[in-house]
């Protein structure tokens, strides 16, 4: 009796070491979700990414939820060299609430060099770039995420596509430099008055930016 559990427990042991173990922190390791055969995992093909900039971490918050949403880790923007955004087809760029009344490198953070040290060195046309940020409504309801504008500007002046503009709808600013046509020119969050709808309003985004042909 002793004998045959034991055998019993040795051979369980023996399979429990070599069944391969889940992984459940795929995405830091930059595997992307794969829809196509039931939710596995595959390798990223390296084409969409995602890079933020952030002074709180409100913008590091969406980005997560983009990253979710799409299966591809976020990284920060100074991790985006020349050569990597080259080899992109879709980027995600998210930056931080910028209010120091300038009008052009306003962050104080690594957004600033980025934009024109090294995007000026990119030839972006025929990519696709989805702009979002974070802002406060009503604390700066005059120049809420005028940030997005710039990143836009800078973007277009590279020839790069722009995607997924969004409502000027259920926001409390009165003005922003985020807006063309009416839209902003990405996806707004507003982190300090609307926190419970930014998850949603990245749902939403994304389903609108594949309803625009982006590949994700």
């Amino acid at each position: 009796m002793f004998r045959t559990a034991f055998s019993i427990a040795a051979i369980c042991t023996a399979v429990a070491a070599f069944t391969p173990r889940s992984q459940p922190h795929a995405l830091s390791r930059g595997l992307r979700k794969n829809s196509a055969t039931g939710g596995g995992t595959i390798m990223m093909a390296g084409n969409v990414g995602i890079y933020f900039s952030t002074m709180s971490g409100n913008t590091e918050r969406i980005a997560g939820f983009i990253g979710e949403a799409i299966g591809v880790e976020p990284k920060e923007i100074d991790e985006c060299s020349a050569d990597a955004i080259s080899a992109l087809d879709v980027v995600f760029v998210g930056a931080p609430t910028w209010n120091t009344g300038a009008d052009t490198e306003r962050s104080g953070t690594s957004m600033d060099t980025w934009l024109y040290d090294t995007l000026p060195k990119v030839d972006m046309k025929g990519k696709t770039v989805a702009l979002f940020g974070c802002g406060d409504s009503v604390g700066y309801s005059g120049n809420f995420c005028d940030s997005l504008g710039e990143l836009h500007d800078c973007f277009t002046e590279r020839g790069a596509t722009i995607k997924g503009s969004w409502s000027l709808e259920d926001y409390m600013h009165y003005e922003s430099k985020a807006v063309r046509d009416d839209k902003f020119v990405g996806l707004v969050c507003d982190e300090q008055n609307q926190m419970d709808l930014s998850e949603e309003r990245v749902t939403t985004w994304i389903s609108q930016l594949k309803g625009e042909g982006v590949e994700l």
